[in-house]
Formats: C-alpha cells, sequence, structure tokens
C-alpha cells in the first residue's frame, strides 16, 4: 500500500496506539461476552465508565499483548524472525505470570513455545482475533517502512495461530493503522482505504464484509445496522472475520471521534474488549493520546503497564522507528541503541491474583439480574 506521509507528531500517535488500546480494553473488559442487550441493562449505555473495579479499569490480554509486541519491536526492530524469538519468550513469561484471561488458542500456542518448539512452529488452527490484538501497534510503529509490515505481522500472527484468515485479518488491521499514523484525521478516506484494503484479501466473506461496510458507510449507516447486515445479532465474536469488519466499520464512521468510535464498538457486545483494544488503536493511530477523553485514561488502576509506563514506551517506539525522512539516516531501524523498556516483573503475579478475583466477583455478578 502506497502511502503519503504527513508531518505528524509520532510519539502521540504511538502513544495514541497503546493507550487506545487500553481504555478500549478496560472499557470493554466488564462487558465481554454478553449480548448487546443483556450488557446495556447490567452496565448502561453510553457514554461508557470503568466498570470493573469502585469505577476503574484494568487491562487485560489485549492490552499486554500490544505491550509485548511493542517491546518486541524495539528489542528486534529489524529482523522479523529476532522479532518473533522476542515476542515468544514474552508470551512464554507473561503465561508463567498466570494471567486470568487467556485465549484457548494462545494458550495453546504458548505451551507449545514452552515444549521447545519454535516461534514458526508454534501456531495453532485458529481464526481467533489475538493476531489482531497485536496489529495497531506494528502498522503504527512501521507506518514509515511499509514494506516492512507484512513480514512483521506474519511472524507475529503465526506464532500464535495458522488458519490463513488470522493473517489476513491481523494484516489488514496494522494496514489500517499504518494509513492512519501518517496522515491527518481528515485526509482518512474510508472509501479509498476499504477499497485498498479488499485487494489485499482473498478470503471471500472477509471481502464481502468490508464490501458491505464501505456501502453502508456511504450511507452513513449506524455500527447496529452494520452488524445486523453481516448476521451478528448477539454481539461481535472473537472469530477475526466477525470482529475486524466490525472494528474497521466503527472507527472508520468516527474518524474525528475517538469516544465515539471505541463506544460504538463495545456496545455492540460481544467480545467487547478485543474490538474495544482494536478500534481504540485504530483511533489512536489516528488522533493520538491527546483525544483520548482524560477521564478514561485517569480510570486506569493497573500497574506494572500503568498509563504512565504505556507512555514512557510510546516515546521509546516513536524515537526508534522514525523512518528514512523523519530524522533518520537511511537505513536506520533505531535510535540511540535503547531497546525494550524496563518492566518490574516481580509483581505481576501479585497483580494478576488481584486481577482473578476480580474477574470471579464479575462472573457471580452475571449470574444475577437483571437479565
Amino acid at each position: 500500500m502506497s502511502i503519503e506521509t504527513t508531518p505528524i507528531d509520532r510519539e502521540d500517535r504511538l502513544t495514541g496506539v497503546l493507550l487506545g488500546v487500553a481504555v478500549g480494553d478496560t472499557l470493554g473488559l466488564p462487558r465481554e461476552g454478553l449480548s448487546r442487550r443483556r450488557a446495556a441493562r447490567l452496565f448502561g449505555a453510553a457514554p461508557l465508565e470503568h466498570r470493573f473495579v469502585l469505577g476503574r479499569g484494568m487491562i487485560s490480554d489485549d492490552a499486554e499483548h500490544a505491550c509485548m509486541t511493542a517491546q518486541a519491536l524495539l528489542a528486534a526492530p529489524g529482523d522479523a524472525a529476532r522479532f518473533a524469538r522476542s515476542l515468544g519468550w514474552r508470551l512464554r513469561g507473561w503465561l508463567a505470570a498466570m494471567p486470568a484471561g487467556v485465549g484457548y488458542a494462545t494458550l495453546r500456542a504458548i505451551v507449545k513455545l514452552w515444549l521447545g518448539f519454535s516461534p514458526e512452529r508454534s501456531g495453532v488452527c485458529s481464526a481467533g482475533n489475538g493476531p489482531a490484538m497485536r496489529a495497531p501497534i506494528l502498522g503504527a510503529a512501521l507506518a514509515l517502512e511499509p514494506s516492512r509490515i507484512e513480514p512483521m505481522v506474519r511472524a507475529s500472527t503465526r506464532l500464535t495461530h495458522t488458519d490463513p484468515r488470522a493473517e489476513e485479518g491481523a494484516r489488514i488491521i496494522a494496514l489500517a493503522a499504518a494509513y492512519a499514523a501518517v496522515r491527518a484525521p481528515e485526509q482518512v478516506n474510508p472509501a479509498e482505504l476499504l477499497a485498498r484494503l479488499r485487494e489485499r484479501v482473498s478470503d471471500g466473506e472477509l471481502r464481502r464484509r468490508l464490501d458491505c461496510a464501505a456501502e453502508l458507510l456511504a450511507r452513513r449507516a449506524s455500527a447496529e445496522d452494520f452488524v445486523a447486515a453481516i448476521g451478528l445479532h448477539e454481539g461481535v465474536s472473537g472469530f477475526i472475520v466477525d470482529t475486524v469488519p466490525a472494528a474497521l466499520f466503527c472507527w472508520l464512521a468516527n474518524v474525528g471521534d475517538f469516544r465515539r468510535a471505541v463506544e460504538d464498538v463495545i456496545l455492540l457486545g460481544g467480545d467487547a474488549d478485543s474490538t474495544g483494544a482494536i478500534v481504540g488503536g485504530l483511533a489512536g493511530a489516528t488522533l493520538g493520546a491527546r483525544a483520548i477523553p482524560e477521564t478514561w485514561l485517569g480510570g486506569i488502576a493497573d500497574t506494572p503497564r500503568s498509563v504512565g509506563w504505556m507512555r514512557r514506551l510510546g516515546a521509546r517506539l516513536a524515537r526508534a522507528f522514525r523512518g528514512e525522512g523523519a530524522g533518520a539516516a537511511p537505513g536506520e531501524r533505531a535510535s540511540g541503541g535503547e531497546g525494550p523498556l524496563g518492566l518490574f516483573w516481580p509483581v505481576l503475579p501479585v497483580r494478576n491474583l488481584i486481577f482473578l478475583v476480580l474477574a470471579l466477583k464479575h462472573g457471580f455478578r452475571r449470574m444475577l439480574p437483571p437479565y
């Protein structure tokens, strides 16, 4: 995909992706797996607020994967195979800290990594949306060197998922983030972008849904109209062919409005933390961290991947991936050899235990009315 660059604040955009993923994840998490109707009865409609614990939110695997992907990019900025190895070790460590939420396909893939399978052979046959959670930061970070996007997306996807649809879905999310990250918001053209993305898709159902998104966006239809048109009546599932078109539609219908884009997709129900995270990442790539509502950012209570830590990670990515013509010498991949941002990992098992207790509380709450 040819990308025309526009002077933008790279640090704000890359930080916007990480923080956008985080707020979408935290806001959607309490509603994960609920139908649109049941989620509205339990948690209300827009405007959305943090509802995980005492009016605050905590991130889950969606934001954690985005952060691990960013760290792996910093560890191996110029080599897809080294990037996959770095991400693989981070996934091993992540599972060892006993996170409360792990997708089944991702779990099986990480177990294979621990058993000695290489990153090229650890993936399992699944079209879940795990790779799409990692895609926005890949696309935005590599937006100034677009030829490097597909190899990195392929390495990231095949580490956990081998179904070709998982790779196609992750690739078009990454390309969409790259498209947004180098343009002013008013330069984002939904019809043009969807036409370009469609050319990169071979799966017939995914192409049909992208065509439907383009048609309904032109008619200014609502997100509810779109998911009804593609048959998602109970919410957006974790199947990547469902997730990707819904995420693209909600983002492109609200290119200049971060809050509305994230709220639209979360209120559809289903896999709300993942869809919220993906749309948050795309909206962050478009509008930057400055556009994220301060109440949403201030409501995230987490450690060691705190809002401040993610801001520092975004700043380090911006210095590392400046691209040719943006302050780097030709072929330069990283600035100063900073490498990954350190993480105080000893606190993770305690943090994950607290998260598990709170998640179980939500699980029990769902057994009670209103239904």
